[in-house]
Order: C-alpha cells, then structure tokens, then sequence
C-alpha cells in the first residue's frame, strides 16, 4: 500500500513537535536509547481512524536566521516534493508575522493540499488574531490547541479527507532488500551491481515508494524485490546536502522491506550517520547487514582489522554480519547474497516452544535475578509469539522486576542457542494474572 505522507511546515515555537507526537502517539522502540544513536524523530508512520500514512516534521524555517535562505528553502522543498498533504502550523497567540507570510509564499506554489493548523487557540489574545490568519489566502483553517487537545479531530478530518482506510497486505512471500546509507558511500554501485550479476534475471516493475523502482532480480532460481533508493537522487539533490534529511529518503525503503543493506565507505570511515540509519532499521525490527563498500582502496588495514573497528562503533548491533565488498569493482560482490538468503530465513525462524522453554528457564537457573525488597523475578513460561523480527513473549511474576541488563542476558543465550545472525529480537514480558 503506497501511503501519503503529510508534511508538517511553519516557524519555529509554533508547536509543530507537539503536534508530531501527539499525531504519532507512543511507539514503543525495540532498542532502547543507546549512546551514539540518537535519532531525530522527522519522520514516523502514523494512523488516524484506521488511515495510515507518513508524518514528516520539517523543523522550523526562521527568517531572521542568516542561514534563512538555505533553510527555508530546503524544509519548504522537503514538504513540497515528499508530501501530499501539507499542515501549515501558525501561532494563534503570536498572531500572524513576516515569517508566516515567507512561509506562505513558498507553500503556494506547491500545488498541493493546503490545511492551516491555528495553534494555541486556547490563550485569550489568540481569539483576536484568528480571523487575521484568513490573509494567508489557503482554504482551510482549523483552530486548535495541541498541547489542550482541541479541535485535535477536526485538524486530523481535513487532513486526512481523501485517505485510504487500511487494505490487507498482499501475500507477497518476496524478500524484499534495501540499500540504505548516507550520501555518496555508493548506494547506486551496489544497485548495479546486484542487477547486473549474471545469474541474475532484471525486470523494473512500478514501485511504492515515489521517484522509486523495485527491481525484482533472481538468485539461485528465487526472486528478490530490490527497493531501489539509489533512483531517488534525480529531484533530491537538496536531500543529500543535508544529512538528516537524507535519512528521510532511506526510512520510506526501510518501512517497505524485509531486510536493509546498511552501507558504509571504506573509504571514508564510518561517520555518526551510519549508525543513525542502521539504528532506525533495528527501531522498525527490519533484518540488518552491514555492507562496507569501497574495499579495493583500502591498503594499510585487513578485513579483521576494520572487522573489530566496526564491531566498535557499531555496538548495539553485534548480531549483523558484515560484508567487504566493491561495488564499482565488483571484488567480493558473490559473498552479499549469501548472507542476504542467511538472515531472510533468520527474521522468519520459527522455535519450537520445548526448545524455547528449555533454553529460557537453564538460562534463568544458570543466573538468577537480583532480589528486589525480598522479590525476586520469577519466569514461568515462554512462547514465541511473532516474526520479522522474531518475538518471544515470557510469563512472569512482576514484569515490573525485569532489569534491562536481565533482558539483555536472555538475549544472548537465544542467541548462542539458536541462529538469529542479522536479525533484531524483541522478548516482552507478561505477568501470568494476565493470562487471558
């Protein structure tokens, strides 16, 4: 299902990331913050009466900024070529400024849907200006307050008019890759030489993802469905000149595959960006290998040496293999695929719940539990209750008495008792009162 995208656009302190979150709600994470991969929350797939789509919050265009120009172009050109839908937050407090009207004159030649958010209606001074904001010259206008909750329905009604109600995926039983990584480390090479093996049959049908083609490409006589972002730079130089909005580009592939190709320049080292994208593919619970493209201009160090350097920096994902390759060169291209085949079957494996229990409670027996004023966890049962990624549901006494580094402990003995390489685990805690 291809989703619209809603772009949220306006000055700064006008409450935009308020709006974001209340519009996005809690998502509960798979990873937790983990130094080093902090992300910026731009963009997030939400639901509003069973109507999905994409929310990206620009951040804010300030005219008085010397970098103005730069910004205002740029958060306006995200919102004008990524969304279909743009929500216009003003101030109702503040009233209307030379800001707005900056912003305005950018938003009206997008030809896009137009819906002005009033916020902060709930302040007195506000009933005053609101008529006022009428001046902009759009169609609709919703007074709201995000942080009081009203007029929250009708903001979300107009925007979200003409969206689809949620249609049951196809049974498409592909996997289904993307190539993801920042600017320039060689996305495109990587593409190519994916399609242009020999065994490999290429055929370009339309694709979900806008300004994209999946490719669908045969290996070893199966089909594999290549979400090409590589194809997106054509309208997006603007995107790659700004690291964090190049990740937006990168997070719609994410959403739409199975497993990601996080690739990294040997040639330019790993740069915080890297891990930022390869955090949001393990945060959406996607299959991960770490590509490091560009080998053949490495001299000085082996594939063992930069092997524990990426471990280094790439800590909170030690589960994903890591492969050396060249695209342009094509040297060590046939070891990607391997793998690729490896962890498309560990993202569906199945455990059997005899295994599970067994391995679960020697683990537990092993190590027990720190007391907790005289309570101590206590685990009763597991079960393995989904895939992609795998999910492990365990009954308890108190989910409350589960420490992070516990969870992280039964973690690891799945992982040394089963094949769960390249693939993120989520184990969630029940406590036995409430069974059914």
């Amino acid at each position: 299902m291809n989703l619209p995208t809603v772009a949220i656009v306006g000055r700064p302190n006008v409450g935009k990331s308020t709006l974001f979150n209340k519009i996005v709600g809690e998502k509960i994470s798979i990873i937790e913050d983990v130094p080093g991969v902090t992300r910026d929350r731009i963009y997030q797939e939400a639901s509003y009466q069973n109507k999905p789509f994409y929310l990206i919050d620009t951040g804010g265009i300030d005219k008085e900024d010397k970098t103005f120009n730069q910004e205002i172009r740029m958060q306006a050109e995200i919102a004008i070529e990524e969304a279909d839908v743009i929500l216009f937050l003003v101030d109702g407090k503040e009233g209307l400024t030379e800001n707005d009207f900056a912003v305005r004159d950018i938003l009206r030649r997008s030809n896009k849907k137009i819906v002005v958010g009033i916020n902060k209606v709930d302040a007195k001074e506000a009933q005053d200006n609101l008529y006022d904001f009428y001046e902009l010259g759009f169609d609709t206008y919703v007074p709201i307050s995000a942080i009081h909750n009203t007029g929250y329905i009708d903001l979300m009604d107009a925007v979200t008019l003409n969206f689809q109600e949620k249609e049951n995926e196809e049974n498409d039983t592909r996997l289904k890759l993307s190539i993801i990584g920042r600017p320039n480390v060689g996305k495109s090479s990587l593409t190519n030489a994916l399609l242009n093996e020999e065994r490999m049959v290429v055929s370009n049908v339309a694709g979900t993802t806008r300004d994209a083609t999946n490719s669908i490409f045969k290996y070893h006589g199966e089909e594999y469905v290549l979400i090409d972002t590589a194809g997106m730079r054509k309208k997006g130089k603007i995107f790659e000149s700004v690291e964090k909005y190049s990740l937006l580009r990168s997070m719609r592939a994410i959403d739409q595959s199975d497993i990601c190709l996080v690739v990294v320049s040997a040639e330019e080292g790993i740069k915080e960006h890297d891990k930022h994208i390869a955090g949001y593919a393990i945060e959406k619970g996607k299959g991960l290998i770490l590509v490091v493209n560009k080998w053949d201009t490495v001299k000085d160090q082996t594939i063992a040496d930069y092997k524990k350097l990426m471990r280094a920096e790439f800590q909170f994902a030690t589960y994903a293999p890591i492969v050396f390759l060249s695209a342009l060169t094509k040297k060590r291209i046939h070891t990607l695929m391997p793998e690729v085949i490896k962890v498309g079957e560990n993202i569906t494996r199945e455990i059997k719940t005899s295994l599970l229990n067994q391995v679960i409670l020697d683990a537990y027996q092993l190590n027990l539990p720190p007391t907790y004023k005289t309570n101590r966890l206590k685990i009763y049962f597991a079960n393995q209750s989904g895939i992609k990624p795998p999910k492990f549901t365990l009954r308890v006494n108190s989910k409350k008495l589960v420490h992070f580094s516990y969870q992280r402990y039964l973690e690891n003995k799945l992982r040394q008792n089963f094949d769960l390489e390249g693939t993120p685990i989520i184990i969630q805690f029940k406590n036995r009162s409430e069974e059914e």
